[in-house]
């Protein structure tokens, strides 16, 4: 069969239209571009809201959603919007649902969540929309509020079935207070947030001085107020974009030096910069660390949790300046970041850049024109009320007739047109009154109505004076926005500082220098470093409360100390890692800044610390001597290789009871015994040994007597012995025996080995010696509880008895000099 060909209908026939391409791609590209600015990624000026922020505070607030009520699950908001307000994917709604909820990113947070919100900086996401729950926040009601007063105009949703606001009533400036970010086509927005107290207070001044300047204004709101707090660094950026729409701004974290171990110092941070989160920072400290392009860091952790917050720990190294190290952190580092201001927003539907006068000035207006739609809507209704109760009360008055005419007419038609014509009421009267229940025309109802049209009239009078004047309606406005700010303006977070009250530490050299300083030991075992070469002030002279100085020794801050314990062993400490002490304290004890020996040291149970000696110099080294009489000067030389090392050998049974350091290898040596013997003689006589050996006889003991303290005396002529003496069957500590002050000058130099001469005669009931020591005044004599005991003046016999005590003396030392400890615990 052959085909057959037939025409197509003239309507279905092809028709081509001829087009420019460029003149077709530029006109939708400008409809594109036109689509993304106006609905997607502009804020309105007025409301501070894109359009799916917006509605989603719509739809909350439409779905009967509180902040007294229950959540609900993020999945059913979600769905709401998307399926009636917004053609566009659950993503971005969920997105912008997340944003709102999270106190880091807005400075009042639309969105109660319950749930995983996402972290600061974005490094943990949100969980997933059918896990998390939302409800809308106490801030999102102001926004939404009176929303059913035609505040407002609506419009057709995108299929015309539904109908949503074109702005929110906004009842503080949005905008301002939680800022803004969005790109568009050709342009892009990044609003700082600011203080809703701040923003209020110059929107209540605009409101009251129409023609306020920007100088006046910034007085009230002087800057950003970022939700994660911290320092904004240089203001001239800031009033930049108030002045013109632009500007930058740095910020920085808010970071304090502390004692993060007792050893070590530490940087504390506890707020980042804006939109930066801890993990960043972590990571590229870590890098900077690795990288050796940062120096001074040992560790870095992240403390952060619910309770406390913020908390990241950077524990630096010993010898290191935390200011410097914190500068190259700030400058390599986001703990100091920049931020540019952009204040584009849609005015009227187009795109401007707003500075500050311009953003307060186009919510003010949009506020006085919703607090005045609002008046024309509250009294339209209360007019509409009052008609209505005007027609009430003229049943009320004709009650019989009203009665009559309704019981005589055919239907409800009737009636109401009799009502109309025999009372002159409109049609709404009549059929008011033909709805109302019989029960309510009472005299007792009377009476309401009457007040009740008072009170419209009053009402109406009320709301008609605000239509009337501009200044009325100012007040109102100034008047609400200060009850905003009573109730739910906050604290500011972010501390403003002006660039020229800056200080670099670009001059502080990263590392500390080595300079002279002076490791003390207390008789309570605190130890610690002061700065300079000679002793501060604030160890001179008795004080009510004291800790008295059991060793002083000049070093300087990147040398090596030794402390020796009674056990013959010298453990290795850095100067660096010791605590500075105050350059001057007269309130606290002298080493109140200082800590314990055991902090540095483990030791034996019946271990303790006896003295301090230097490592690092090349001096004629230090002396020792032990219970048993036995004395040994050392060398500095140690091995560089170990932290703990012998420095002598001692017999079974013996102890160390002094150790010091040695300046010239001319002084006195000096053993003081239980048996109240005194033995002086020159250091020269004793030959340095090795680390291992066991000493030279040094003192010379009888019967059951032993050396109480040892120690060099530098300086005869301004030395003095100070000795106590007591019942040796007493405990040790308690007994207050008797105490005796000599000149040092009056013991004669006698040979090593010997028993020395007399320094102290017993009185009756006391049978040895409990405590003994030799230095320069002032003497620090200190009871148990660290309170001061004053001595005896010096008494010339230097085999004088001594002087009754009045409380028990516990330690006996001096800041003055470098001495060995001197307590009970030696006897």
């Amino acid at each position: 069969m052959a085909p057959t060909t037939s025409q197509p209908p003239e309507e279905l026939a092809e028709k081509i239209v001829d087009i420019d391409v460029s003149e077709e791609m530029r006109g939708s590209f400008l409809e594109y571009a036109y689509s993304v600015i106006y609905q997607r990624a502009l804020p309105d000026a007025r409301d501070g809201m894109k359009p799916v922020q917006r509605r989603i505070l719509y739809q909350m607030n439409d779905m009967g959603l509180r902040p007294d009520r229950a959540h609900v699950k993020c999945a059913r908001v979600v769905g709401e919007v998307m399926g009636k307000l917004h053609p566009h994917g659950d993503a971005a709604i969920y997105d912008a649902l997340v944003r709102m909820s999270q106190s880091f990113a807005m400075r009042a947070p639309l969105v109660d969540g319950h749930g995983n919100f996402g972290s600061l900086g974005g490094d943990d996401a949100p969980a997933a929309m059918r896990y998390t729950e939302a409800r809308p926040d106490r801030a999102a009601q102001l926004l939404t509020e009176s929303i059913d007063e035609n505040v407002v105009d609506f419009r057709p949703n995108y299929d015309g079935q539904e109908s949503e606001p074109e702005v929110l009533p906004a009842a503080f400036p949005n905008l301002l207070v939680n800022g803004a970010s969005g790109i568009a086509v050709g342009m892009a927005t990044n609003m700082a947030p600011h203080n809703l107290g701040e923003v209020i207070a110059a929107a209540r001044h605009l409101l009251a001085n129409p023609e306020a300047t920007l100088d006046e204004l910034m007085k009230y709101l002087p800057g950003p107020d970022l939700p994660t707090g911290g320092t904004i660094v240089g203001l001239e950026g800031v009033r930049d974009a108030y002045a013109r729409g632009r500007g930058t701004f740095r910020t920085r974290a808010t970071v304090s030096i502390e004692k993060v171990s007792p050893r070590r110092t530490g940087l504390v941070i506890t707020e980042l910069p804006y939109n930066v989160g801890p993990e960043k920072v972590v990571a590229r400290v870590k890098e900077l660390v690795q990288s050796k392009k940062i120096q001074g860091i040992s560790d870095l952790k992240d403390l952060t949790d619910r309770n406390q917050g913020l908390r990241l720990v950077i524990e630096l190294k010993n010898g290191f300046n935390p200011e410097a190290v914190l500068e190259e952190l700030y400058r390599l580092t986001p703990m100091e970041e920049s931020f540019g201001i952009n204040n584009v927003a849609l005015v009227d539907g187009q795109p401007q850049t707003l500075g500050l006068r311009e953003l307060l000035q186009v919510f003010v207006d949009h506020r006085m024109d919703v607090v005045r739609r609002r008046c024309e809507f509250r009294r339209g209704k209360r007019e509409e009320r009052l008609h209505l109760v005007a027609g009430l009360v003229v049943a009320l008055l004709n009650i019989d007739e009203v009665i009559a005419l309704i019981r005589e007419s055919e239907d409800s038609t009737q009636a109401r047109e009799h009502l109309m014509s025999a009372f002159e009421l409109s049609d709404t009267q009549a059929r008011y009154i033909l709805d109302t229940p019989l029960r309510r025309l009472t005299k007792y109802d009377r009476l309401e109505l009457e007040n009740e049209r008072e009170r419209l009239n009053r009402e109406i009078a009320e709301l008609t004076a605000i239509l009337e004047s501009d200044a009325k309606l100012r007040e109102v406005v100034s008047e609400e926005l200060a009850e905003v700010a009573n109730e739910y303006a906050n604290p500011r977070r972010t501390v403003l500082m002006d660039s020229s009250g800056v200080t670099r530490s670009a001059a502080i050299p990263l590392e500390l220098a080595d300079e002279p300083c002076h490791v003390l030991l207390s008789t309570s075992g605190m130890v610690g470093r002061s700065r300079g070469e000679t002793l501060p002030r604030m160890f001179e002279g008795l004080r009510t409360r004291h800790d008295a100085i059991a060793t002083s020794v000049p070093v300087t801050t990147r040398s090596s100390v030794g402390l020796v314990t009674d056990l013959g062993r010298a453990i290795r400490l850095p100067v660096l890692e010791l605590p500075e002490l105050p350059d001057e304290d007269t309130e606290s004890p002298p080493l109140a800044s200082g800590l314990p020996v055991t902090e540095f040291v483990e030791l034996a149970e019946d271990e303790r610390v006896v003295s301090v000696v230097a490592l690092d110099n090349d001096g004629p080294g230090f002396a020792l001597g032990t219970a048993q009489g036995v004395v040994k000067r050392v060398t500095p030389e140690s091995p560089p290789n170990k932290d703990e090392f012998e420095v002598l050998t001692l017999k079974e049974g013996d102890r160390l009871v002094g150790v010091s350091q040695l300046a010239t290898g001319e002084e006195d040596l000096v053993f003081i015994t239980s048996a109240a013997q005194l033995l002086r003689f020159s250091a020269e006589t004793v030959r340095p040994q090795g680390r291992t050996a066991g000493g030279v006889a040094g003192v010379k003991l009888t019967g059951e007597a032993r050396a109480l303290w040892f120690g060099a005396v530098p300086t005869p002529e301004d030395s003095v012995v100070v000795t106590v003496a007591g019942d040796s069957e007493a405990l040790a500590g308690t007994q207050a025996g008797s105490a005796k002050t000599t000149p040092f000058d009056t013991f004669p130099t006698k040979g090593r080995a010997t028993g020395g001469v007399r320094c102290q005669r017993f009185l009756k009931g006391e049978d040895t010696l409990i405590l003994g020591w030799v230095g320069r005044e002032p003497v620090r004599a200190s009871r148990a509880d660290g309170g001061p005991v004053r001595l005896p003046d010096p008494d010339p016999r230097r085999d004088g008895s001594g002087e009754p005590l009045p409380r028990a003396i516990t330690a006996v030392g001096s800041g003055q000099t470098d001495t060995g400890l001197t307590t009970p615990e030696n006897s």
